[in-house]
């Protein structure tokens, strides 16, 4: 599976995505790579508020009530919205990510990876998608493949103490199995 991740999701983009300026986050995501640990939040919420701009106020409100209902726990409601955002902006990568969080909200672990590889194919640098495929490896017991992913992760977030926290205590667990 992680193969698959690496392989796929994080080679050249097959669409880009629809309405994130690429040059703006290609700007972002150099300054991330140079960010001090307290900067980096911000450039990190800067990226994901550029993700989340699908060009389109049809689709916006979309992703926003998909989104509110996320945060309102009705993980099943959100998928509706954001699969009629999917089916509307199929290269709108933001679309497959919120899907994603619901589908694993409500225990549909296939799913929610199969929207995590689209996310990636759409958006090959997309940290929070990386995370979550991350979390989905080491909870199924794949704790190589989590810290694999991990490390890609890192390549776009060098300096997230969450991200290095996370590659820490894989590295000390998988050290423990080892002995």
């Amino acid at each position: 599976m992680a193969a698959l991740f690496v392989g796929v999701g994080f080679s050249t983009p097959i669409a880009a995505q629809t309405g994130a300026d690429s040059d703006r986050l290609d700007q972002l995501f150099e300054q991330l790579l140079e960010a001090e640990p307290g900067e980096s939040d911000r450039i990190e919420g800067q990226i994901i508020t550029e993700w989340s701009k699908s060009g389109s106020a049809a689709m916006d409100l979309l992703y926003r009530r998909g989104d509110e209902a996320l945060v309102d726990g009705t993980p099943e409601i959100a998928v509706e919205h954001f699969t009629a955002l999917v089916d509307h902006a199929p290269d709108f990568a933001e679309g497959y990510n919120g899907r994603a969080t619901a589908y694993y909200q409500m225990g549909l672990i296939g799913p929610a990876i199969d929207d995590l590889r689209q996310v990636l194919v759409l958006e090959p640098r997309h940290f929070g998608a990386m995370t979550g495929v991350a979390v989905v490896l080491e909870e199924i017991g794949r704790l190589e493949d989590a810290l694999e992913v991990w490390h890609k992760v890192a390549e776009f977030v060098p300096n997230d103490p969450e991200v290095v926290a996370m590659i820490e205590r894989l590295q000390v667990q998988l050290r423990g199995e080892a002995l």
